[in-house]
């Protein structure tokens, strides 16, 4: 083992040590009063990453760490609607450790980017939530090589629709360790609600879900992330609820302390981070609880900390996070819809 990789799982190590040995003797039904290790790097009106010259930040709903420092991430072209209506602009970026672009594609190819993903192999995978029929766009899930290259596309091209081989605005994507491929559709409380399951090729196998609030229903299946045992958890997000999943869509867990989850990561020690940007923004939407990115485990489902919403004012329909991810380091990066930014935590040692 390389110098490099013993430094990099002592740190991965240490970052899982100092969360989940947060002080947690009882789980809270309502887990807004758990500590917040976490310290915001560049706070204020000063971005953390300096985009190109001329680009302005657009919605950013994803983000996801790439190793060795570096994140994918998306963001709607500058606005919050179609991307196709600014083709000259890529949506899809790399940023280097030190909040540099030094990468970007899809330029005239994504309507409405909503999830990202990035599989075993460094491809990158997006999920394009909004459709454009006329221009034949959206409404799919696309695999890009590192450098941007398309290399496969699933879903009916600008068309919205519920069979094995189209989509209504599908949220997420997520790759499991042997290649078979997992859709989180439907955008809307009414909408489709299922995850879809395709093989390595995208040949489908099977999908599971239905609208509902009972254990194995789903309302909004808004975001995807596998733990180290290969459940799938899915963000639940209408519900105010997290479901957990084997591979075969059976129904193993139902948990709701993590909030009203849009966006969800769970890194190489199964320390779970749940992004919650919705949370009493209405008097349907979790009332009493905080928005904020909640932190615990995958394996048991304590929450450890909570970083709350620095965006202080009146609750808005989204807010604070609603994409989340985090480096060995302990770094915690929210991508922010309303506040049109991508934002950094550090971890206070």
């Amino acid at each position: 083992m390389s110098f490099l990789r013993i430094m990099t799982v002592c740190s991965t190590s240490l970052v899982a040590a100092l969360l989940l040995s947060t002080h947690a003797t009882a789980q809270l039904d309502n887990p807004n009063v758990v500590p917040n290790p976490y310290e915001t790097v560049n706070p204020g009106d000063r971005d953390w990453v300096e985009l190109p010259e001329g680009r302005d930040w657009g919605a950013t709903s994803t983000v996801y760490y790439a190793g060795n420092g570096y994140l994918w991430a998306a963001e709607r072209c500058g606005g919050n609607g179609n991307c196709l209506d600014t083709p000259d602009v890529d949506p899809v970026f790399l940023i280097d450790p030190d909040g540099n672009v030094v990468r970007s594609f899809g330029a005239g190819l994504i309507v409405w980017p909503h999830g990202i993903h990035v599989d075993p192999e460094g491809n990158v995978w997006i999920a394009d939530a909004r459709g454009d029929e006329i221009r034949r766009k959206g409404h799919q899930v696309h695999k890009f090589s590192p450098d941007g290259e398309l290399l496969m596309s699933l879903g009916q091209p600008g068309l919205a629709g519920k069979g094995d081989y189209i989509f209504d605005q599908p949220n997420d994507v997520l790759v499991a360790p042997n290649g078979d491929i997992f859709v989180a559709d439907g955008h809307e409380a009414d909408g489709n609600n299922r995850i879809v399951k395709y093989n390595s090729d995208g040949e489908y196998l099977m999908e599971w879900g239905g609208t509902g609030a009972e254990d194995g229903e789903i309302r909004v299946p808004h975001a995807l992330a596998m733990d180290s045992q290969g459940r799938l958890f899915v963000a639940d997000r209408a519900n105010s609820r997290l479901q957990i999943f084997d591979q075969d869509g059976n129904h193993l867990d139902t948990w709701t302390q993590f909030g009203r989850p849009s966006g969800l990561y769970i890194d190489a020690n199964d320390v779970l981070y749940s992004a919650d940007s919705e949370s009493n923004t209405g008097a349907r939407r979790n009332p009493g609880w905080y928005r904020g990115i909640r932190i615990g485990s995958a394996i048991d489902g304590f929450v450890t900390a909570f970083i709350p919403d620095p965006n202080t004012g009146a609750a808005r329909g989204t807010s604070v996070a609603e994409g989340v991810t985090a480096d060995e380091n302990g770094n915690v990066y929210g991508a922010e819809v309303a506040q049109r930014k991508l934002r950094k935590y550090r971890l206070m040692r």
